[in-house]
């Protein structure tokens, strides 16, 4: 059975490098890492945001602090299967999240009702941000596959390569992982490097070695951006062959 962390407090940094990069990396780490158990999976997170998308357009713009709403489940997720509630704070560098594990119909009909599906301070804290923010509704999924690696010596250590990012903000249904927008070129991903605390020497030497560094990248961000672009677009062309068509 697989052993689920709800509470999460950390450093994280992104970088967007390529596949040969990826490959170099694992061959530079295989001494010193481990894949996690359960090798890659595809994650699905389903953020929620207010109509004039408000959080995503506040996490852009800020500097210090960042929030985040979302659904995520390991895999597709119908009904009654469970997936985690969660709700993602950036502070000053620092990550956490909270989440909470309750079936999918719970998690919705409470989108939908504002009625907490359990009680508990975690869930508590999710509802004062639903309230906040006058209870958000599903708005973007994102998808991807996930390989992750752990430290031999620093437990608290976490590397990740995520591939195939896609996206969609028509067909919201977490039960199709599969369709969506790419947000990136075929042979680029986003590493992930997860700490408790300092980067230790031997990544940051290695990754210095290799001369690659930090990116800021958010996939919400990043889909939210080119769905505007997207739609910019459209309207042009429509605008353009209105006035063709004169």
């Amino acid at each position: 059975m697989r052993s689920f962390i709800y509470t999460f407090e950390r450093k994280e940094k992104k970088y967007r490098i390529n596949t040969a990069q990826k490959e170099r990396l694992l061959q530079l780490f295989k001494d010193i890492v481990y894949e996690d158990n359960y090798g890659k999976s595809t994650i699905c997170s389903l953020y929620l945001d207010t109509p004039d998308f408000r959080l995503i357009r506040s996490s852009i713009d800020a500097k210090v602090y960042k929030e985040k709403l979302r659904l995520r489940s390991y895999g597709a997720a119908s009904d009654l299967d469970n997936i985690f509630f969660e709700i993602k704070k950036k502070y000053k560098g620092t990550v956490y999240k909270r989440r909470v594990h309750i079936s999918l119909d719970d998690a919705l009909l409470y989108i939908e009702s504002g009625q907490k599906p359990i009680d508990s301070q975690i869930m508590r804290e999710i509802d004062y941000a639903m309230n906040f923010y006058r209870y958000p509704k599903p708005k973007m999924m994102i998808m991807y596959e996930r390989q992750a690696f752990f430290s031999k010596c620093e437990p608290d250590l976490r590397i990740t390569f995520d591939t195939g990012i896609r996206y969609r903000a028509d067909y919201l249904s977490m039960s199709d992982i599969t369709s969506g927008t790419k947000l990136l070129p075929q042979n680029e991903l986003i590493m992930e490097i997860k700490t408790a605390g300092a980067m230790p020497l031997w990544i940051s030497h290695i990754l210095d070695s290799e001369k690659i560094y930090p990116s800021s990248f958010s996939k919400y961000g990043t889909a939210y951006r080119q769905m505007l672009l997207s739609t910019h677009t459209h309207l042009y062309k429509g605008e353009f062959n209105n006035v063709s068509n004169f």
